[in-house]
């Protein structure tokens, strides 16, 4: 099966969700006079997915059309090997602002942390951004040391980087969206998820929203106080070895052997976050698309539920409230 560029764009449609902004939220921003618009993707996997570059096209181009404040990227883009840095340089190039958050596949094939962020261009591993009167928390969701670790990539927060988010929550003059790769709430968590839950519920009044990427899965909750998003892939859903099946021509997949692990959406998938002063609210437009070949649930893919594959785990960027 081949996709041309036409047909991958067309096969986009647009979906999205708002949520009412509370008043403490309202109050710490009441100096604004001009909205906030982001730009987000997230699991693009240059290193897995086959068409990485026309899916990256497709996200700036639209965003530029849009004029977003800023990109942000919600890690695994990409490995920090040569043959990837054009891909890198071509999300950090163009007026738009662009900010990185660390994903554990990121440092796949023996690459460091302080590799990933030098090709990248961050400023550290986690960091802080005022945008339009918005503090972004970027976190990193990479750090060892967890108690309850069984190894595999790491999954924590360690407490050096709670004592920074304690201090920059409880110091804010602005509201805050945290982002993170992991969730910190809902499907596949790190693994002190609790500890760092009850850390932003604590500050709660200031947050409008968590967001993360990590898990391929399109889910909202509201927890402790916080509101906390999944934003799902640009490009698959993993579904590993056991179920391993030729979704596209046997030529793709033998340049991009990791693909028939996957099940891959036809079109790339991303959201741009909208604070809405005057309508007081938060809106996040999404996009829908389908799959290639056959879903994790036909296939008979069981780490999730098929309830829970059926609510969360399509194609799409979207609003789900429980």
């Amino acid at each position: 099966m081949s996709i041309d560029r036409r047909s991958f764009i067309k096969s986009t449609v647009l979906t999205s969700f708002s949520l009412a902004l509370p008043s403490s939220i309202l109050k710490l921003w009441a100096g604004q006079s001009e909205n906030l618009q982001l730009g987000l993707i997230t699991d693009l996997h240059r290193d897995i997915i086959h068409d990485a570059d026309l899916r990256l096209q497709t996200f700036l181009k639209e965003i530029n059309r849009v004029g977003v404040h800023a990109k942000i990227q919600l890690g695994d883009f990409a490995i920090p090997k040569k043959q990837n840095q054009g891909f890198i340089d071509a999300f950090n190039q163009g007026n738009i602002p662009s900010y990185h958050v660390l994903g554990n596949h990121d440092m796949d094939e023996g690459y460091n942390k302080e590799q990933v962020i030098q090709a990248f261009g961050m400023p550290a591993a986690y960091y802080a951004q005022v945008i339009q009167g918005i503090r972004i928390l970027v976190l990193d969701g990479n750090e060892l040391g967890s108690p309850m670790t069984k190894g595999g990539y790491a999954s924590y927060i360690g407490k050096v980087q709670q004592n920074w988010l304690n201090q920059q929550l409880a110091d804010s003059k602005e509201p805050v969206i945290v982002i993170s790769h992991q969730p910190i709430a809902g499907i596949y968590t790190i693994d002190n998820a609790v500890e760092i839950q009850n850390l932003l519920s604590a500050h709660a009044s200031k947050i409008i929203l968590a967001i993360n990427g990590h898990a391929h899965v399109d889910q909202f909750l509201q927890l402790g106080g916080v509101s906390y998003l999944h934003l799902n892939s640009a490009s698959y859903y993993w579904v590993g070895e056991k179920h391993a099946h030729l979704s596209l021509d046997t030529k793709t997949h033998a340049a991009y052997p990791s693909l028939a692990l996957t099940c891959p959406y036809k079109s790339v998938l991303f959201g741009i976050l909208t604070l809405d002063l005057k309508a007081k609210k938060l809106t996040l437009k999404g996009r829908k698309s389908n799959w290639i070949g056959p879903s994790p649930l036909e296939l008979g893919y069981s780490i999730l539920s098929p309830a829970e594959q059926e609510m969360y785990l399509n194609p799409q960027v979207s609003y789900r409230e429980l």
